[in-house]
């Protein structure tokens, strides 16, 4: 059986380009501007982009928040020729979902259009029944409310996005930027997630199982611990056990654990594990080294140990990943 082409080399994109975003009268405008930033500037150093137009859900001027107005010169009959359909946000969790949209979803998914949800949008997807049976995430504030209005919906309320393949919601607001860039990924190969990642001056990848937010991001004397983890940062390439840590911290082994807590959600040693291995990642897309070269630079004891981490987290052998994600042979 031939092998089918790996996302490194799908640099084609997705064979329909189209990206319909549907707007609305009570439209979000931040997700909407996300959709914009990612799928709808030109980018003439990425050829044959994305095509991208707006679809008014109802008749317009349609209002967003903060006192915009939108027009879309399209209607929902374009979603008949999108690859991609966009719900940025929706105007609210117990709002009704026009029975015209509902259809015009279906349509355009059994034709194969993917469906993508950002924030409260995942109430629009609900009612088509589509996401019945699968895993779904909304903001987390509105995730009680799309379990208890849609019991088939297996909602994960912590993480930023979920990828069901022909399906993608995302958690509330800036998660919708993660998604994205992981879709652009899917489509184009990280090269170009990098390339438009850079350009909007946000993380190139986190994962979709991240948690969405740290119930105390900010704990006391701040500046300093920033700056803490800004030098683990740089010398991931060293053991840093937590007494060395501790002592640059100046603080006892047990208050930096307690502070690290507060600012991380989580371990000293479980936050390096996900540093070097995000690390390592980027090592294998972006460069030539060799995986021995890789796991002394990212602080891991051997190659070996790189390999283990490697398949716990993601499945993946380091030599598989590059064959699959690796800039150069992106292009």
């Amino acid at each position: 059986m031939k092998k089918p082409p790996s996302s490194a080399a799908r640099t084609e994109g997705p064979s329909n380009r189209r990206v319909a975003v549907l707007v609305y009268d009570g439209l979000c405008s931040f997700e909407f501007g996300v959709a914009v930033e990612m799928f709808g500037l030109a980018r003439p150093e990425l050829p044959a982009w994305y095509g991208f137009e707006l679809c008014a859900v109802e008749r317009g001027p349609l209002r967003a928040t903060g006192g915009l107005q939108v027009r879309a010169e399209q209607g929902l009959e374009a979603l008949a020729r999108a690859g991609t359909v966009i719900v940025p946000g929706w105007r609210g969790v117990d709002a009704p979902v026009p029975p015209a949209l509902v259809d015009a979803l279906h349509r355009a998914h059994a034709r194969g259009a993917r469906l993508v949800s950002f924030c409260s949008g995942v109430f629009v997807l609900a009612a088509t029944g589509l996401l019945d049976g699968r895993r779904a995430t909304t903001h987390w504030r509105y995730a009680g409310a799309l379990a208890a209005r849609h019991p088939r919906i297996r909602v994960e309320p912590d993480v930023l996005y979920v990828d069901e393949g022909s399906l993608l919601t995302s958690a509330g607001s800036a998660a919708a930027l993660d998604l994205s860039l992981h879709l652009i990924r899917r489509d184009w190969g990280p090269h170009a997630a990098n390339r438009v990642a850079q350009r909007a001056v946000v993380p190139a990848h986190r994962d979709g199982g991240q948690a969405q937010f740290i119930p105390s991001p900010l704990p006391a004397h701040g500046e300093p611990f920033g700056k803490l983890l800004e030098w683990m940062r740089r010398h991931l390439d060293r053991p840093l056990p937590l007494a060395e840590l501790a002592a640059r911290a100046k603080a006892s082994e047990r208050t930096l654990l307690r502070r690290f807590a507060e600012a991380t959600g989580s371990t000293p040693r479980q936050w390096l594990i996900e540093e070097r291995l995000g690390r390592a990642r980027e090592l294998l897309e972006g460069s030539s080294l060799s995986v021995e070269q890789i796991a002394d630079r990212c602080g891991y004891a051997s190659a070996d140990t790189l390999r283990h981490h490697f398949r716990r987290a993601l499945k993946l052998s380091p030599a598989r990943y590059r064959e699959r994600f690796s800039r150069q042979q992106a292009g």
